[in-house]
């Protein structure tokens, strides 16, 4: 079986982010988790921006917002799964 037909998509609306540094810290932070294959972050400064994780399996909740916060700070206002 191809890593295409078990991959997963996660959505997590994110908050507080404002820049592109923003960006590039959510997105270290969450491919430095296990399973992680792409992360890609659609920035919406001041609102809500939704960072997509693909993933070989299912991730943990507590994991990805602890590797969000971990970032600086920043809050998991929503988690969603393909």
């Amino acid at each position: 079986m191809s890593t295409t037909d078990t991959a997963r998509t996660t959505v997590l609306d994110v908050e507080g982010m404002t820049c592109g540094h923003c960006v590039q810290h959510v997105t270290t932070e969450l491919t430095a988790l296990p399973d992680v294959q792409d992360v890609a972050v659609d920035l919406h400064a001041g609102g809500r921006s939704q960072v997509t994780v693909h993933s070989a399996v299912a991730l943990d909740d507590d994991a990805l917002r602890a590797a969000v916060d971990e970032a600086g700070g920043y809050t998991v206002a929503d988690i969603r799964r393909d």
